[in-house]
C-alpha cells in the first residue's frame, strides 16, 4: 500500500510543472519592468513635443535603474540630444 502512494505521489510530481525564478522571454512576459514603463512615458512625452518631461523622465530612469537594458538606450538618446544642442 506504501508503494503504491509513493508511486502516486511521485507520478503527480512528475507531471507537475516546474517553477523557475528566471525571467520569461520579453514577448511572454505579462507585466511591464518599471525601467520599461518609464521609457514608454519618455516616447509618449517626445511624441507630443514635451521635450523637457521626456528628458527629465530619461534622466531619473537613468538615475533609479543605471543597470537596466532601457537605462543605457536612455543614456545614448541623452547624449545625442546633447550633442545636437551643441551644435554650431
Amino acid at each position: 500500500m506504501r508503494l503504491a502512494v509513493f508511486a502516486l505521489g511521485a507520478s503527480l510530481l512528475a507531471h507537475a510543472p516546474l517553477q523557475c525564478s528566471r525571467e520569461p522571454e520579453p514577448e511572454l512576459r505579462r507585466y511591464e519592468t518599471p525601467p520599461e514603463a518609464l521609457y514608454d512615458l519618455a516616447a509618449r512625452f517626445k511624441a507630443k513635443g514635451d521635450d523637457r518631461a521626456y528628458r527629465d523622465t530619461l534622466s531619473y530612469l537613468v538615475e533609479r535603474y543605471p543597470s537596466s537594458r532601457f537605462a543605457i538606450r536612455a543614456k545614448d538618446e541623452l547624449s545625442v540630444r546633447d550633442a545636437g544642442s551643441r551644435a554650431p
